[in-house]
């Protein structure tokens, strides 16, 4: 077994089909089948089921995953050993919710491109969470710890949210002086049945039962709550991007959330990711800081 199989192994185990697998080796899929046709072959084993879906592991195949993830991280250690510990190069994808992918990210990573220019950052902005053990991206930040998976999580920061309105909807609707002042406006929030983590259940913390406007994405329920379209819950780090977007209520209600680094276990082992997790850490606890400090009281 030599590692070119194990690479393949892993392609095929996280992208559960051999053409997306083939698309990210850079072979045709018909070549992918048959490295695993062979692989399994030599190994007396079968590591993949196929379904509908795709491939799936099979029980061997399962086993034989931290042994090939374990080699990749031995190789990639041996690579870093080679080319000096200074240097951060290569590609770094970043998996976040499109808050903090829109709002945070592009200047935190700009930074990071600045400082070491041989690295190359991809930013993955989706509404759920990411599965590292496929790889869909190297770290990812999450508004809550998972609590399964062969995972490493660190807290990055706390980050204040706020209900808010544009200063037109406000001036064409009768003040808010308190949460009772709320009945009878128009609310702006999440799609009920599409939160996928109990943290963005901000629309219950108003006393409101129900959004007239309701989207999976913050970004675009920011974009209505500029529109005059009514109230909603908003990152205070969101803010600065959304000229005449006013908090309201600020002292009766007020949100304090988590962003939270998460990492495949055996990155641990990689100096590389170590300090890139670093960099990417207080790079992103300053910029959020810094926005936050500039919204008006």
């Amino acid at each position: 077994m030599d590692w070119d199989d194990m690479r393949i192994f892993l392609a095929v185990a996280r992208g559960e089909s051999l053409s997306a697998a083939g698309r990210k080796l850079g072979v045709d899929a018909s070549t992918v089948g048959r490295r695993i046709a062979r692989l399994e072959q030599s190994l007396g084993a079968k590591l993949f089921l196929k379904t509908p879906q795709g491939y799936e592991l099979a029980a061997e195949g399962q086993r034989l995953i931290p042994h090939a993830e374990a080699a990749e991280t031995a190789l990639q250690g041996a690579s870093e050993a080679l080319s000096g510990h200074d240097e951060l190069t290569g590609q770094l994808r970043i998996g976040a919710p499109d808050g903090c992918a829109n709002y945070l990210l592009p200047q935190v990573c700009a930074r990071l491109c600045a400082d070491h220019p041989g690295l190359e950052v991809q930013i993955v902005a989706q509404p759920r969470l990411f599965n590292l053990t496929r790889r869909e991206a190297d770290m990812a930040v999450g508004v809550s710890p998972p609590q399964s998976g062969r995972l490493t999580v660190q807290k990055l920061t706390e980050y204040k949210l706020h209900l808010a309105a544009h200063e037109d909807y406000l001036a064409a609707h009768p003040p808010l002086l308190s949460r009772a002042d709320l009945k009878g406006h128009q609310m702006i929030g999440y799609i009920a049945d599409m939160i996928h983590d109990s943290e963005l259940d901000y629309l219950a913390e108003t006393g409101a039962e129900t959004a007239a406007l309701t989207s999976n994405s913050v970004s675009v329920q920011l974009q209505a709550i500029r529109a005059a379209g009514g109230l909603g819950i908003v990152h205070d780090f969101a803010i600065p991007f959304a000229p005449g977007v006013r908090r309201v209520l600020r002292d009766e209600i007020s949100l304090t959330r988590s962003f939270w680094l998460i990492r495949h276990a055996d990155d641990r082992r990689s100096g590389r990711m170590n300090r890139l997790a670093d960099a990417f850490a207080a790079g992103l606890r300053a910029e959020v800081q810094r926005l936050e400090a500039l919204v008006s009281p």
